[in-house]
Order: C-alpha cells, then sequence, then structure tokens
C-alpha cells in the first residue's frame, strides 16, 4: 500500500504559525461578514452553520478549537504557539453553564506547561483563535471560524466527531519509533483517529469494501476491533465523500478510501497509542493518512 506523507512537526508548527502573521486565507467562514451573535448566559453553547453542523463557542459566541498535536491529552501548543492559540478555561464548570446537548462529565481540566490551567473536551484541550494584525495579536471575533484548517492541524471544536486528526510519533508494541513508511525512526505522523482520539488502522490485507481480517463469530474481535459506526462526522480537511460503511456479520464499520478501518486491542482506546503499527510485524497494519491510495 503505498501512501504519501503528511505530516508535521510541532516545532514546524509554531515556526510557520508565527511566520504566517496569523491569518488563514482561503479558509472556512467569512472574517468581514459574520453571522449576528449574542451573547449567553452559559459558559459554552453549541452553535450551528451550514458549513460546520455543530461546533462549541463560549458565553460571546467565539469558536473553540482543538490541536492534533494534542493527541496525548496535553497541551502541545508551547511558546510561539500560544500567542495564536490561547488556552480556553472556566473554573468551576457544572452543568448548570453549558448549553444544550453538552454533557459535564465530557470536561475536565489539564494543567499546561506553563502552570496554567486549561479545560478539555473528551480529552481535547480547547483554546481559542487570535491572529495578528498590526504587531498584536487578538481573539477572533464571535462568530468567525477562521481558525479552522490551519496547518491541516487546527480543527472546529465539534462535540461529535467520528474521525479526528492526530500528529504524533508512532512508537509500535515492540517499543521501537516508526516512521508513516514503516521504517524505523524519529518523525511526527498526521493520521486519522476516532472522535476520541484513539488510533485507526488499514489492514494491507484487506480488499476495497472488504474486511478480511474478521472471523464471523467475532473470535479475533478483541485482537483488531472494527470501528463499528457509519456516522461520518470528520474535519474540514478530510472529503466526506471518501468515507462509507460496510456490513461485517451484522455490524457496520466505517471505511475510508474503501479501507476498512479498525482500532488495535493493545492500543486499550488510549489517546494516540498507536502500537499496532509494529503488531504482528511493521507494515501489515497501517495508520490511515489524510493521503493514500484508495483500496482496490
Amino acid at each position: 500500500m503505498k501512501m504519501l506523507s503528511n505530516f508535521i512537526t510541532v516545532a514546524l508548527s509554531a515556526i510557520i504559525l508565527l511566520a504566517s502573521g496569523c491569518s488563514k486565507s482561503g479558509g472556512y467562514g467569512n472574517s468581514s461578514n459574520y453571522p449576528p451573535t449574542t451573547t449567553s448566559t452559559k459558559a459554552i453553547t453549541i452553535k450551528s452553520n451550514s458549513t460546520f453542523g455543530n461546533y462549541m463557542v463560549d458565553k460571546d459566541g467565539r469558536t473553540l478549537y482543538f490541536f492534533a498535536n494534542d493527541a496525548d491529552g496535553k497541551n502541545h501548543c508551547g511558546a510561539g504557539c500560544d500567542f495564536l492559540w490561547p488556552i480556553f478555561n472556566v473554573a468551576n464548570l457544572s452543568a448548570d453553564n453549558l448549553g444544550a446537548g453538552l454533557n459535564a462529565s465530557d470536561f475536565s481540566h489539564i494543567t499546561t506547561a506553563t502552570g496554567a490551567s486549561q479545560l478539555t473536551y473528551k480529552g481535547w484541550p480547547l483554546y481559542y483563535y487570535a491572529p495578528g494584525a498590526n504587531g498584536s495579536n487578538s481573539p477572533e471575533a464571535p462568530g468567525s471560524t477562521q481558525g479552522d484548517g490551519v496547518l491541516g492541524l487546527w480543527f472546529i471544536g465539534k462535540p461529535d466527531y467520528s474521525i479526528m486528526m492526530i500528529s504524533t510519533q508512532l512508537v509500535g508494541l515492540d517499543g521501537k519509533n516508526y516512521k508513516f513508511n514503516d521504517v524505523e525512526g524519529t518523525e511526527t505522523t498526521t493520521y486519522l483517529s476516532d472522535g476520541s482520539g484513539a488510533t485507526l488502522y488499514a489492514f494491507s490485507q484487506d480488499n476495497a469494501n472488504k474486511n478480511t481480517f474478521t472471523k464471523s463469530d467475532f473470535s479475533n474481535n478483541n485482537i483488531w476491533p472494527i470501528y463499528e459506526t457509519d456516522q461520518v462526522i470528520i474535519p474540514s480537511i478530510l472529503n466526506k465523500s471518501d468515507f462509507g460503511s460496510i456490513n461485517v456479520f451484522g455490524k457496520k464499520q466505517l471505511t475510508y478510501k474503501n479501507w476498512p478501518l479498525y482500532h488495535f486491542g493493545q492500543d486499550a482506546g488510549a489517546r494516540g497509542s498507536n502500537k499496532g503499527v509494529s503488531f504482528p510485524t511493521p507494515g501489515m497494519w497501517h495508520v490511515p493518512l489524510k493521503n493514500f491510495d484508495a483500496a482496490q
């Protein structure tokens, strides 16, 4: 299976962000024509539009974002990045100050490297986008969504992603570091996960829309569990038409570019864990990159 590289390091992200002047062009939304917004009595609510569907905003209607580099649930937006992407936090968050469709149990707090408290949603640290203008950075206006898709790493904070992008080092079950092409080495790889940041895999022996691994009694499903969903709620850099679902002995399995998608049992659902890249041998199971050949 031939796959194209789609990765970028955290350090490069920070450098590009600083050099870019911090504004997104050709992106989503219209910075000069924001939809009307009103201040809410709730700290976080769900907003909806035709471009993104449902996504989260603060009490003033400012958009909240996820960062693909935060695959492990920690804040990886360090010096040079944090000016562009200020952390979002609400102390003492409770169900009373959440809008409809949001559950307090999905939110938590982490402590950043600088000692600040940051709110997370389903394990994803939450941020604002603060583009630069006239030598300073200010959070984008309520209703703006210009931060979505920046560098292919920053995404609007949807409450119900079935697919997300994560960017991290591949570390096999054998404890070795791997590059995207199954060669040992240190390299950040950007690839598809489920909405909770658990790594997804494609099996090199599968055919187009054909799962050749799973047994009819699911006796081996604990080794490579199928990704059992037909929901396609994805980051904006992906194409919905690349996704589908197949019936696997009565269960729905999500596909990407005709490749059936799986989890790896020994990842145990841990965010950003990708041990399956070396099991049973490197090259047998792959993390799905944004750009790779469709299954035949």
